[in-house]
């Protein structure tokens, strides 16, 4: 059995669990993650500092201990996420905020732009948007091959369209966008390709351009949308809103730095529900050292080396 296939069976598995179940697991996992030495935790402290450096000691720990949680919480949900049949998922969500924004934009015929960080359950969010307008995404494609077919799969059983994030996937996206689809884009990890240095919590982060050029290429609405992930796995709450319209600013910085803004704005409604265990920040400008090499462990926090 290949570990695609190992994955996927465990993935049914978990599917078959109550939701409250499978939080209380993740919180558990995600509680002894913030004890023990780890990556995971090694880069969220790192970008706590980075990001809330005036933050007092115990709110910094707080917040990794917590996204640690949610994290886990994310990677424990993926079996109903990615297996049960999509009606029951949207039974999960029990209120949406702003959903007229989008529903407008969807009206407008123009086609719709979403922003969907990686806060709450993204995963989730994918679903209630493809039972309402046709949606395309792209995906990145996994470093191990066979996996690849797996994600596809999973994602595409709501009805949405994936493509490799590679020319062919950016070409599909710009004309289902000309057909007045949804193109869906996570915006907040560093683009292997172009890019530019934009703020994000005050520190340079290499920020994608290509929502900015689709944005700037036609007149279709900006939205973002995240799905807030509810105590004692109650379910969901979807958020949504409206997008500054400087995103479609033509000079690429002041566009990136809007979008950054917009995403930055979001999180702080639940910094614990964000994937703070990202290294957001590994490529530097202008030669500067990678933060997460320079930072060791130091008093149960991250000190300069």
């Amino acid at each position: 059995m290949s570990r695609a296939d190992l994955i996927e069976q465990l993935l049914r598995l978990l599917a078959w669990l109550p939701l409250p179940l499978l939080h209380a697991v993740g919180a558990l996992a995600g509680t002894m993650a913030a004890l023990i030495p780890n990556d995971a935790r090694h880069i969220a402290r790192v970008n706590t500092e980075l990001c809330f450096s005036n933050w007092p000691p115990r709110r910094k720990r707080a917040l990794v201990r917590c996204s640690l949680r949610e994290s886990a919480k994310a990677l424990f949900e993926l079996g109903p996420l990615w297996y049960r049949p999509p009606r029951q998922l949207l039974r999960l969500i029990r209120e949406v905020e702003g959903g007229e924004i989008l529903d407008a934009a969807i009206a407008s015929g123009r086609g719709v732009l979403i922003i969907a960080p990686h806060l709450g359950s993204w995963e989730l969010l994918q679903v209630w948007v493809a039972k309402r307008t046709s949606l395309h995404a792209l995906y990145r494609v996994p470093r191990q091959a066979n996996l690849e077919d797996l994600i596809r799969r999973a994602r595409g059983r709501s009805g949405a369209r994936f493509w490799p994030a590679r020319s062919a996937g950016i070409r599909a996206l710009y004309r289902a966008l000309r057909a007045g689809a949804a193109i869906g884009i996570l915006p907040d990890q560093q683009p292997p390709g172009e890019g530019v240095f934009a703020p994000f919590f005050g520190v340079p982060a290499k920020t994608m351009t290509l929502f900015s050029k689709l944005a700037a290429r036609s007149h279709a609405p900006m939205v973002m949308g995240w799905a807030e992930r509810l105590a004692h796995g109650r379910g969901y709450r979807l958020h949504w809103c409206a997008v500054d319209e400087a995103v479609r600013d033509p000079d690429p910085l002041q566009a990136a730095a809007a979008l950054n803004r917009a995403i930055e704005a979001v999180i702080r409604q639940r910094p614990c529900q964000y994937q703070w265990s990202y290294r957001r920040f590994s490529r530097r400008p202008g030669g500067e050292p990678n933060p997460y090499k320079i930072h060791r462990s130091q008093g149960g926090w991250v000190a300069m080396k």
